[in-house]
């Protein structure tokens, strides 16, 4: 096959011009010319992946927050063009509204229980305790609009593979607590998780946040070795 701007003989042995195509990228080191658009790697995909969640995180959290709080309503489509690419490429990641959905819960849950020793490398343990709460709270306020989508996939939590790394890393900070004596010594994490578990059914529209604060301010004063 000829090059671009090649001449070609023809059937009496003159030559004639071939239209010129699109330009041809460098070639590459075996000599070849390079594809103009080359396929999309692995990078391509993890990032299309990751644009995907980002968007689809912040459309459910607006979503939960207005008065309808439906999150029924957050397009695909719309998450697709925000993030920049197909819908085509959105549904080869995340075949169903549900796998989306269930692919953020497993993403934020392993954040927050990742997040338990970090804060409590950088924090004494009451602070890093608070700081935890906070952030379990504010993934809260996303899981109050896809609650059901959850709930369902995970029969209820008895299915939820995190539950016991979530467990664990409440553990992990009420031992730290217990060991400088800013915490009760004897505390139960799955007691502790019951408490927080209040946090999935406030209403961001109806003043939820704040009411979080207080919520989170009540538990970690009964957690507390001096209120």
């Amino acid at each position: 096959m000829c090059q671009n701007g090649e001449r070609n003989g023809g059937p009496s042995g003159t030559s004639t011009n071939v239209p010129e195509g699109p330009p041809l990228s460098n070639p590459t080191p075996d000599g070849r010319p390079a594809p103009v658009n080359p396929k999309p790697t692995r990078r391509d995909a993890l990032d299309n992946r990751e644009r995907i969640l980002t968007v689809a995180r912040e459309a459910i959290a607006a979503s939960s927050g207005a008065p309808s709080g439906a999150s029924n309503g957050v397009s695909l489509t719309a998450i697709a063009k925000e993030a920049g690419v197909g819908i085509g490429t959105l549904y080869r990641h995340f075949p169903t509204r549900e796998a989306l959905i269930l692919e953020l819960y497993r993403h934020d849950i392993q954040h927050l229980i990742d997040r338990a020793p970090a804060l409590l490398a950088d924090h004494p343990p009451l602070v890093a305790l608070r700081l935890w709460f906070d952030e379990v709270a504010h993934y809260g306020r996303l899981k109050y609009g896809v609650a059901e989508v959850i709930h369902a996939a995970t029969d209820g939590g008895a299915d939820d593979e995190y539950f016991a790394p979530f467990v664990a890393a409440i553990a992990v900070l009420l031992k730290a607590g217990a060991v400088d004596g800013s915490l009760k010594s004897g505390l139960d994490p799955e007691d502790v998780l019951l408490q927080l578990s209040v946090l999935w059914r406030l209403d961001p529209a109806r003043d939820g946040e704040a009411r979080a604060g207080r919520i989170l301010d009540l538990i970690v004063d009964g957690l507390r070795t001096t209120p």
